[in-house]
C-alpha cells in the first residue's frame, strides 16, 4: 500500500520543505518509488526542486481547482514532483463552497497511487484548507517540530487539529512521529526543549533523533540539491538516512 504521508505544522520555518526534499530523496536511493507534492503556495519546495514557479503553466492549483490531472516532473533527483505556486492561494477562496472539497487532493492522487511507493505531501504553515485536504488525503502525518520553547508549545493546537480529523474526516490518519529540527545542542534552552519533546510526545509515535541546525541545509538548498548530494559526510545525512529507513518499515 502506498504510504502518504504530510510533513505538516502549522508554524513556518521549522525545514518541512527541506525535508520533503531530503527524505523523498533518501527513500529514492532506497529504491522507492516517491512522488513529491508541493501544496504550499510559497513553493519553497518547488524552488528547491530547481523549477522557477512563476514560469509553470500548470501546477497543484490546476489538479485541486480545476480537476485536471495532477501535473508531474519526472525524475527530480530521483523523485517525481507536482510543483506549485503563488496561484494555489486562490484555492482558499475558490473551494468556500465547493462540494466535498476536502477529497479535493485525495481523488487527485488516488488514480497515482500503483504508481508509487511513497507521496510526500509539503502542507502549508498555516490550518486553513490547503492543510486541511492534504491531511484528508494522507495515511500518516510527519510533524517537524523546531526545538525552541515557543514552538514546542504550538503542538497542543497541532495534534489537535489532527485528532479532529481522525474523528471525522480520516480516521484512518496515523501519526508516522515527530522531527525536532534546526536543533543547536550546544545551548541549554533547546537541549531542554529536546528532552521535553522526547518524554511528552514519544507516547503518540516516535520522536527521531533530531536535525542539526546547519547552513549546509540552506547551501543545498541554494544548489537545488538534496544535502547528500552536496557535503555527503555531513552529519545531517546519517540522520536523514535513519528516518527514511524508519518510514519504510512503518505499518
Amino acid at each position: 500500500m502506498t504510504k502518504v504521508i504530510a510533513l505538516f505544522n502549522q508554524s513556518g520555518g521549522v525545514g518541512k520543505s527541506t525535508l520533503t526534499l531530503n527524505l523523498g530523496h533518501h527513500l529514492s536511493r532506497r529504491k522507492q518509488r516517491v512522488l513529491l507534492i508541493d501544496m504550499d503556495p510559497q513553493a519553497s519546495l518547488t524552488t528547491f526542486m530547481g523549477l522557477d514557479p512563476v514560469e509553470l503553466d500548470r501546477t497543484v492549483y490546476n489538479a485541486i481547482v480545476g480537476e485536471e490531472p495532477l501535473p508531474i516532473y519526472p525524475d527530480i533527483h530521483g523523485v517525481d514532483l507536482a510543483p506549485t505556486n503563488i496561484n494555489l492561494c486562490a484555492a482558499e477562496l475558490e473551494l468556500v463552497s465547493t462540494l466535498m472539497r476536502e477529497m479535493r487532493l485525495r481523488d487527485t492522487i488516488e488514480p497515482l497511487l500503483p504508481n508509487y511507493d511513497f507521496i510526500l505531501i509539503d502542507c502549508p504553515p498555516s490550518l486553513g484548507i490547503l492543510s486541511v485536504i492534504s491531511l484528508v488525503a494522507a495515511t500518516h502525518v510527519l510533524v517537524p517540530i523546531q526545538t525552541q520553547f515557543k514552538a514546542f508549545q504550538g503542538t497542543d493546537l497541532l495534534l489537535n487539529t489532527v485528532a479532529g480529523l481522525r474523528a471525522k474526516a480520516n480516521k484512518t490518519l496515523r501519526i508516522a512521529g515527530f522531527i525536532p529540527t534546526l536543533y543547536d545542542g550546544r545551548t541549554a534552552q533547546e537541549s531542554r526543549t529536546l528532552k521535553a519533546i522526547q518524554e511528552q510526545l514519544s507516547p503518540l509515535a516516535p520522536v527521531f533523533e533530531p536535525i542539526p541546525k546547519s547552513i549546509a541545509f540552506a547551501d543545498a538548498s541554494e544548489a537545488r540539491k538534496p544535502l547528500v548530494l552536496l557535503k555527503a559526510k555531513h552529519p545531517g545525512v546519517l540522520v536523514l538516512m535513519q528516518i527514511a529507513k524508519a518510514l519504510e518499515k512503518m505499518p
